[in-house]
């Protein structure tokens, strides 16, 4: 076999040892369940996440594959063949493939086993794995939009809504979408314009008017939308929030129309728009005048914290591409996972990688205990900042991470059918914006901090992580609640400075949520070694993580472990 063939059989060994389930070829997922959700309900669990595994590996990402070799966008039909007003959107029929798998793994009926947001989490991390594939968002909206119903609408809106928004059928469920953001103000949500009016006609219902910018999920069933009372304040205490139905009993448009379908970067499977309403036809979901507070808390925070579970699936599908490409490439006479370079940027991929799982899961783990009505103050104010803060590093880690990845590959990362590498990356800067740019979600905390006193509470909350992991004295350990120590006070006067302190409170929230990932990192390892499983792996990538993120002026080449713990930090993934 010449020069040639030899190189380009190695590629086919590659192509050809890709994992065919996604589960298993992430153990990592059912060690942070362990301590997340307990033995017991992890073993519940792992029969439906196995299977959607291979199911996300064997279906969903060659039907992504498909989507995006044949780049047929999302298309709008106006009206029908004899000219009647449909609004409807058409889809390249692998769109279909990838919603039936996705719905047919049960996420969206998660509650009805009991094992809540914890399970739901890890379906859609798996599901992220391969990208947006036009059905992530559609299934974030449902979510949030089905917890907004049952914590906040009537008892009849609810039951007539939400058994379809939970159904696992595609072809019958019901889809959700929320239009929130406005032309004229954006993430400003304040300065939304569109108007409602009581219904005339029947009582508690109402009719919107006015225009949304960025609709994603524009083929959605139903809609969320923020509207502002005749008569009601200006800004956001005076925004109603209202369930709007796709269709009328007839069957006709529910008073909307699409503008025009966006174009974008990435998520290019997922129909978003700009769309006039006009006397639509809405419920509000709770009390008017709460309208503000169940979009951010029911919608905006699912929507954020299923972003930061997204952003994990990308960031290991990532680490999956690299490692193993570097295992099968070969330059120089030998495989480039050799090479002391690529093996560290690998080991720190999976340090960024298993950190963003291990404070997604910490605050799914929040969020779970706050729907079971057993989370205690502290938890309440951890998951309060959390929501934000976790989406906002998340976010970064997924684009960096591909972007390295894009590396290891060299020119062939850049490469369309190559790689899932190059649709990943787009998806990734996508998710950044999504539901907050950074500015946005600093900004948010910054406030939550002065106005609910967050910081001590988080801080502690921290603490009792660190301690879980048994390192409050260890090197890593002592470096977390060192720079916690250091953190507390800036963080205190930069909350105090308001806007003047906007850029320094983003430095220094960036700076505690790495504090807070390490934290977690070493609860992970010492859950693992209670329960007697090796934990040498998850040690090192927490001291990895922690040297390289939290340690003033730390320089590898001075650490006489570092060469250490990036080999033992690699395991399986660039042996």
């Amino acid at each position: 076999m010449g020069d040639v063939e030899a190189g380009r059989a190695a590629l086919a060994r590659w192509w050809q040892g890709r994992p065919v389930n996604w589960f298993d070829a992430t153990p990592n997922l059912e060690y942070v369940l362990a301590l997340r959700a307990g033995r017991e309900r992890t073993q519940a669990m792992l029969p439906r996440l196995r299977r959607f595994g291979e199911v996300a590996a064997g279906a969903i990402e060659p039907a992504v594959a498909e989507l995006e070799r044949h780049r047929e966008l999302p298309a709008l039909q106006s009206y029908d063949g004899i000219g009647r007003r449909v609004e409807a959107i058409e889809f390249h029929p692998a769109y279909g493939t990838v919603g039936e798998a996705a719905w047919g793994s049960g996420l969206m009926a998660t509650g009805e086993h009991g094992e809540g947001v914890l399970e739901q989490a890890a379906l859609f991390y798996l599901l992220a794995h391969a990208g947006e594939g036009g059905q992530a968002c559609p299934i974030v909206c449902t979510v949030g939009l089905a917890r907004a119903l049952a914590h906040r609408a009537s008892p009849e809106l609810g039951d007539r809504y939400l058994p379809r928004l939970l159904s696992t059928d595609y072809r019958a469920c019901f889809r959700g979408s929320q239009f929130l953001t406005e032309v004229q103000g954006g993430s400003d949500v304040g300065a939304n314009a569109a108007r409602a009016l009581p219904d005339p006609t029947e009582a508690g219902a109402w009719r919107l008017t006015g225009e949304k910018w960025f609709c994603s999920v524009a083929d959605a069933d139903l809609f969320a939308v923020t509207a502002r009372p005749e008569g009601a304040g200006a800004g956001t205490r005076g925004l109603g929030c209202f369930l709007v139905p796709r269709l009328l009993e007839n069957g006709e448009p529910n008073g909307f129309r699409i503008r025009r379908l966006k174009d974008k970067l990435g998520t290019r499977a997922l129909a978003s728009g700009e769309i006039d309403l006009d006397d639509a036809i809405g419920w509000p979901i709770g009390p008017v005048e709460q309208g503000f507070h169940v979009a951010v808390e029911e919608l905006l925070d699912t929507s954020r914290w299923l972003n930061a579970v997204g952003s994990t699936g990308i960031m290991r599908r990532a680490v999956l591409e690299a490692s193993s490409f570097a295992r099968h490439r070969e330059a120089f006479g030998r495989a480039i996972g050799t090479f002391p370079a690529v093996r560290e940027r690998i080991a720190l991929m999976k340090a960024d990688e298993q950190a963003a799982l291990a404070s997604t899961f910490a605050l799914t783990s929040l969020l779970d205990l706050i729907d079971r009505g057993i989370a205690d103050g502290r938890q309440r104010a951890a998951y309060r900042l959390l929501v934000n803060g976790n989406k906002y590093v998340t976010a970064i880690d997924a684009s960096d991470v591909v972007h390295r990845a894009i590396e290891v590959l060299g020119g062939n990362g850049t490469i369309e059918d190559f790689s899932p590498l190059p649709r990943l990356y787009r998806d990734a800067v996508v998710f950044e914006s999504w539901e907050g740019t950074h500015d946005v979600l600093s900004a948010q905390v910054q406030r939550d901090c002065a106005r609910l006193a967050l910081l001590k509470p988080v801080a502690d909350w921290t603490r009792d992580e660190v301690a879980a992991g048994g390192d409050a004295t260890g090197t890593d350990g002592a470096a977390i609640l060192s720079s916690l120590e250091a953190l507390v006070p800036r963080l205190e006067r930069a909350v105090a400075g308001a806007e003047r302190s906007a850029a320094a409170f983003r430095r220094l929230l960036e700076r505690l949520m790495r504090a807070v990932q390490g934290a977690c990192l070493l609860a992970e390892a010492a859950a693992g070694e209670e329960r007697g499983e090796k934990s040498d792996e998850k040690r090192a990538v927490a001291a990895l993580f922690v040297r390289h993120h939290l340690v003033p002026g730390h320089t590898p080449e001075d650490d006489q472990s570092w060469e250490g713990l990036v080999e033992t930090a690699l395991a399986g993934d660039a042996g």
